[in-house]
């Protein structure tokens, strides 16, 4: 884990594409899309169908990681709201012993906005903890500290010749309403089935806005590296 410096407090980015919150003792991670292989299947595109097996396990390495109390994900937690229906007896075992061993929220996304609380835990469309917004889609003009995640952004830049393209936290410093200073953070999609988004994209940018400067952040060899993605003129 390396630390990061977010709405005037100290975080934790995992290599494993989480977000750890030591105040809160509590595990961020966006976009699962469990059950996307299924879904996938049910339409003719026959892929592996243990992508649900995988993304637990790397939550259950996450929480032993960081020692977190709480699990909060930010929205597309299926990849549609139907998923949970569809969870094989072993994934769902998995489901259901960590969100017994965790206390757990699932905020809900585009993809399963009319999930059921059938896989234990909580829901909430969106929620402020701490003075953080936690929602899934990054709000346009929000000056508040926000957390969310939607765009799965990717780093793709080149480094001594060498093409570098991976999962990464996308990072905005602005000026908060009371004219201290804010940030916002889309966290990489921790999913095993998900594609991403390059973080410079303007969807990107544009849903960060207002904002002084964007950096694409990510783990390198035990340290933080940022990338700038744009800065105000």
């Amino acid at each position: 884990m390396v630390p990061l410096s977010f709405a005037d407090e100290e975080w934790f980015l995992t290599e494993g594409r989480a977000l750890y919150w030591p105040r809160e003792r509590a595990l961020l991670v966006a976009d699962l899309h469990l059950e996307k292989g299924s879904f996938f299947a049910r339409h003719g595109q026959m892929v592996p169908p243990y992508d649900s097996r995988e993304t637990l396990e790397r939550v259950a390495l996450a929480i032993r990681e960081t020692g977190a109390r709480r699990v909060i994900t930010l929205g597309d937690n299926f990849h549609d709201s139907d998923g949970s229906a569809r969870l094989e007896p072993h994934a769902a075992g998995m489901l259901d012993a960590l969100t017994s061993a965790v206390d757990w929220l699932w905020i809900t996304g585009n993809h399963d906005p009319h999930m059921e609380a059938r896989c234990g835990g909580t829901l909430a469309e969106e929620i402020e903890i701490g003075g953080v917004i936690l929602r899934h889609q990054a709000k346009r003009g929000e000056t508040r500290p926000e957390l969310s995640g939607h765009y799965h952004p990717r780093l793709q830049v080149k480094v001594r010749d060498r093409s570098i393209r991976r999962p990464c936290a996308v990072v905005s410093d602005n000026e908060g309403a009371d004219g201290r200073p804010s940030g916002r953070m889309i966290l990489p999609a921790f999913g095993a089935y998900t594609g991403g988004m390059n973080a410079a994209d303007p969807a990107i940018l544009n849903a960060l806005q207002p904002a002084n400067r964007i950096d694409a952040v990510v783990p390198a060899a035990g340290k933080l590296a940022r990338f700038p993605l744009w800065r105000a003129a």
